[in-house]
Order: structure tokens, then sequence, then C-alpha cells
């Protein structure tokens, strides 16, 4: 069986989705990016989920249906969710127990973030360090 990577990242901007996975990259996490929730979808399989999904909201179609579909694919605490402060979808996460960082992005702060994610999830029993 293929391991699925540690991060699984949906941002529709290929600028900060390539920086953000570059870093990640850097602190020895296994990524996937991509700019599709479809694609995003399939690595959220149960058995084989990643230990951190994060979803950039910005352009995204449909953001509402991927916060719900989120809620039962993911554990809260294992989603990172990027929004811009004001906006519909940032405003529908105050109901919601994902981790949020607001825009605009910076992107050590996001990098920090996912790596306190995936270490809270370590503790919960999953691999300890990061991979590679």
């Amino acid at each position: 069986m293929i391991e699925p990577p540690d991060v699984v990242l949906l941002c529709t901007e290929w600028q900060p989705r390539a920086l953000i996975r570059a870093q990640l990259i850097e602190e020895g996490f296994d990524v996937v990016a991509t700019d599709t929730w479809t694609m995003m979808r399939r690595y959220l399989k149960p058995g084989s989920k990643p230990r951190l999904a994060i979803v950039d909201l910005k352009s995204l179609p449909n953001p509402h249906d991927v916060l719900n579909d989120l809620r039962v694919l993911m554990k809260p605490d294992r989603v990172l969710v990027l929004a811009a402060i004001g906006t519909i979808a940032a405003t529908d996460l105050q109901h919601l127990p994902f981790r949020m960082l607001a825009r605009p992005l910076v992107i050590k702060d996001v990098v920090e973030t996912a790596a306190k994610a995936i270490r809270s999830a370590n503790r919960s029993g999953e691999q300890c360090e990061p991979r590679g």
C-alpha cells in the first residue's frame, strides 16, 4: 500500500501554492499540491488520509461545499483553512472547528501552523517525525 502524503494542499493560485509546497518540503514533509477540490478529494480516502489538509478558499468555486465535505472527510484538527476575514466563507468558519489563518498569507505562518497541526496529530498516535 502506498503511504499518503503528510500534507495535501488545495490552492487555486499557482504562486502561493508553489511557495507553501516548497517550504513544507524544505521542512521535511511530503506534500501534494493541487488547484482543484476534485483532485484533493482523491487523497482524502478512508485508511489513507494525509496528516493535514490545507485549503485556501480564495477563488475556490463552491467554498461552502468544500467546507461541508471536509467536515465529513477529515478530523477538524487536521484541516487548516486559509481565508480572507470578512468573506462569507470566513464567516462560515466561525461555526466550524477547523484551524484558520487569515489572508493575506504569510508563508512562514502557514508553514509554522501546518507543522504544529501535524505535531498535534502525531501526539494522537501517528508518525512523530516528518518523512524524508
